[in-house]
Order: C-alpha cells, then sequence, then structure tokens
C-alpha cells in the first residue's frame, strides 16, 4: 500500500493523478517537451472510504525529462489540467484544477524529492495523512515539497499554502 501511494503521489504531482499516461511529442511547447495523456483510473476505498473514479476532461499537459551528470533524472511538468473526482457510490462529481506545475527528480538510489507550485493533487496513505495532518486525497495551491525513500517511505512533506479541496469530504 505503501509504494500504492508513492507511484499516485508522484503521479499526482506531475499533474496526472496517477493514470496511465503515454507520451507524444509536442513540438508547439518546444524542443523536448512531451504531450502527457493520462488515461481514467479507480482509486481503491483504501483512500477515502469509498472508491473514486478519477478522470481527465481537460489535460493538456506536458513534461521534459532531463538527466543529470550524477544519474538523476528530473521531470518538469506543466500545462493545463482538470480533474474530476466521482464517488462511486453515489455518482457526486466534482471536477478541480490541477496544473502544477511540479518538478520531480529521481535520484540514483531511488529515492526522489518532489517540488510543486500552483494547484496540485495529492494522495496520501491514511497514515500518512495523519502523521503530516492533511487528508489523503486532495487539491492543495501553493509550494508543496516532498521527499521519498527508495522504499516507499515518505521521509518529509511541507506545504507552503492550503489545502483547497478535501476530495473525501467533498464527495462524501
Amino acid at each position: 500500500m505503501r509504494r500504492l501511494g508513492v507511484v499516485v503521489a508522484l503521479s499526482a504531482l506531475l499533474g496526472m493523478f496517477g493514470g496511465v499516461v503515454t507520451a507524444g511529442p509536442a513540438l508547439a511547447r518546444g524542443p523536448k517537451w512531451q504531450f502527457a495523456a493520462a488515461k481514467p483510473f479507480t482509486l481503491s476505498a483504501a483512500f477515502c472510504g469509498f472508491k473514486i473514479r478519477v478522470s481527465f476532461p481537460v489535460d493538456k499537459s506536458f513534461f521534459k525529462i532531463l538527466k543529470t551528470s550524477d544519474g538523476s533524472t528530473t521531470f518538469l511538468s506543466t500545462g493545463s489540467v482538470r480533474v474530476s473526482f466521482t464517488n462511486l457510490a453515489t455518482g457526486k462529481t466534482i471536477t478541480e484544477n490541477s496544473s502544477g506545475p511540479s518538478k520531480p527528480t529521481v535520484f540514483p538510489d531511488g529515492s526522489l524529492t518532489v517540488t510543486a507550485g500552483g494547484h496540485n493533487g495529492i494522495f496520501l496513505t491514511p497514515a500518512d495523512a495523519q502523521r503530516f495532518g492533511l487528508p489523503t486525497v486532495s487539491v492543495t495551491v501553493g509550494r508543496l515539497t516532498e521527499s521519498v525513500a527508495a522504499d516507499g517511505t515518505i521521509t518529509a512533506l511541507s506545504l507552503h499554502g492550503h489545502v483547497a479541496v478535501d476530495v473525501c469530504t467533498a464527495l462524501s
């Protein structure tokens, strides 16, 4: 579960909320930028107590991959993304901005650090949500910084901003 939470969190911070992503050229954006097409997916009830369908009615997100001499890989993410969350038990849906930008860096040892600004989605396991004082599924506004160990453990998380939407509460 912890690894799933980290993968979902990383993808969310990339502005894609963990969907399956396919890349294509984005020449209008500039050299080396690629379009990131996110696919809808379902979050398990472990996050909110009910299953949530996550879809992308607006997805104009782009990413660029940068490699460094020390073996680290940085992903730059920008663009326009709107995410719809649907409570599968009630059918209630909300749609939120999650355009970022974000900058995850994966280090050679498998650990990573993410810095994000603007509107970003984040998914946390219930234990991590309690530990960091944030909802399990939310959209945040402001600077978000997260460090994750190679084993998937979130070692640090700070938000210099606020939670714009507690998704679980909004869909309850």
